[in-house]
């Protein structure tokens, strides 16, 4: 097949985007397929007059590495003079000419479905789950009120807007503070007491519009995959120091990562099938992955988010969870493909 493999874009997250395309377009280069590697906001400025030039990746690729800091979006908006403009020369064009595209986005750009809804329109295929299963995962509030409607639990929370004052009482320490629709944990802190909180919401509001504060749960952490609607194994977090945040993540080393993780055939069990349930609850398909906190003094169980485009760099956790069940890189990039196409066959 002819396959676009679509990262990058002006995402915080564009460093782990670039990092799992990398990967994922590598793979799809060894079984097989002819790859074009494709930055969503730089695009391609000029396109071949063969357009099966276009599809002659060959496996070499810069920038792939995830660093400590976050990317720096505004040098990147100076390469394009037309900055304003998300989706990079050419790029839809290139897309349409694809027998599917692997969507290799993360953060807000790549998981809040615009670009789903766009393709969609356009009749393209891509992998990962449609539009409005990513737009319902994308946005933590609607998934807490979903969730909750169907019977799973989530922290409790609130909801706050920019220069939003919470209510007396409506904020209980130790607290969570993060951005409504973020990902990889940037600009979330975890606030032990009132001296920290101003501060931490000036963090979080400094990604977005709308801020999360809920109730911190000690406990396990754990996520799990779920493939075509049935749960992958389930693997335990537990970071050398700190909570999961963005360096923890994705620096090699930082977190220690135990699959299958190792608590007990019942508790594994549970995780899994609360997994499927919240991707049934937020109408999310093909894959995604799901994380858990296990509050084991209450024996409870909370969902914290979905991810509709995990990654997949040499520090994520699909590809271990699929190593665990015996399917190589390479192969678990295939399956993705496979149970991505089904929508559109059975169409």
């Amino acid at each position: 097949m002819n396959i676009v493999v679509l990262c990058g874009g002006l995402s915080n997250e564009r460093d782990v985007s670039l990092s799992t395309g990398t990967g994922a377009a590598r793979a799809l280069l060894e079984n097989g397929h002819r790859v074009a590697l494709l930055d969503l906001y730089l695009g391609c400025p000029e396109l071949p007059d063969d357009m099966e030039v276009a599809f002659s990746f060959s496996g070499d690729a810069h920038g792939a590495a995830v660093g400590e800091r976050l990317p720096d979006l505004a040098q990147l908006k100076a390469l394009r003079p037309d900055s304003a403009v998300r989706v990079g020369p050419n790029v839809l064009t290139l897309c349409r000419a694809a027998d599917i595209v692997f969507l290799a986005l993360h953060g807000e750009e790549g998981e809040n479905g615009k670009i789903q809804a766009m393709l969609d329109l356009y009749g393209v295929r891509y992998t990962g789950s449609g539009y409005l299963g990513s737009a319902l995962a994308m946005n933590k509030g609607l998934t807490k009120t979903l969730l909750r409607a169907h019977g799973l639990a989530a922290p409790e929370g609130i909801l706050l807007h920019r220069g939003e004052v919470p209510t007396p009482g409506s904020v209980r320490f130790p607290c969570v503070v993060k951005p409504c629709s973020g990902g990889s944990s940037v600009g979330t802190s975890i606030v032990e007491g009132l001296a920290a909180f101003s501060t931490a919401l000036e963090t979080a509001f400094q990604y977005e519009e709308q801020v999360i504060v809920e109730r911190y749960i000690r406990g396990r952490e754990l996520t799990v995959g779920v493939m075509d609607g049935s749960a992958m194994p389930v693997i335990e977090i537990i970071p050398r120091r700190g909570f999961y945040d963005y360096r923890n993540k994705y620096q090699p080393g930082a977190t220690e990562e135990l699959c299958p993780a190792p608590i007990g055939t019942a508790a594994t069990a549970r995780a899994q099938r609360i997994a499927e349930q919240v991707c049934a609850a937020l109408q999310i398909d093909a894959y995604c992955r799901v994380d858990l906190l296990w509050d084991t003094e209450r024996d409870e169980m909370f969902c914290l988010e979905a991810n509709t485009l995990p990654g997949m760099t040499p520090t994520s956790l699909i590809p271990r969870m699929a190593a665990a069940e015996g399917m190589s890189y390479a192969a678990l990039c295939e399956k993705i493909i496979a149970v991505s196409m089904k929508k559109y066959l059975e169409a």
